[in-house]
């Protein structure tokens, strides 16, 4: 059963796997996220896009019926009332694929993540010193 499983290099890679329309949704969805985390870096961890700032910032991934966003717990816990039409858990959210994808909440969510990773970077530098 495990030679089906893809794996996948790039966002690039992992982009280029589904239907065109759904490429456009995803290139998006990497745009806005580039955007909100400029200094961000792309890497594909536990086979998902994966956006990288001291340690992991957001993941995201394509389902058969929805795309899951991985900002961890603190970034849904801190939208919750403005993600909370959309299926969830702890750490994650499921945006139907058929709709449009709420870009700018998306934006403001990894945003905070970003704030969030730079924050516990400094703190742990200074408490090395």
């Amino acid at each position: 059963m495990e030679e089906n499983k893809v794996t996948y290099q790039s966002i690039d890679d992992y982009i280029l796997h589904f239907p065109e329309e759904v490429q456009e949704i995803l290139k998006t969805l990497r745009q806005v996220i580039k955007e909100a985390a400029p200094e961000a870096s792309e890497k594909i961890s536990y086979q998902m896009p994966t956006f990288v700032l001291h340690k992991n910032l957001v993941h995201f991934a394509v389902f058969k019926n929805h795309i899951g966003f991985y900002p961890a717990p603190s970034g849904i816990e801190a939208f919750k009332h403005e993600l909370a039409q959309y299926k969830g858990a702890k750490g994650s959210v499921q945006f139907p694929i058929d709709k449009p994808l709420p870009y700018e909440l998306i934006s403001r969510i990894v945003k905070f993540r970003v704030a969030e990773n730079i924050k516990q970077a400094e703190g742990k530098v200074r408490n090395k010193k």
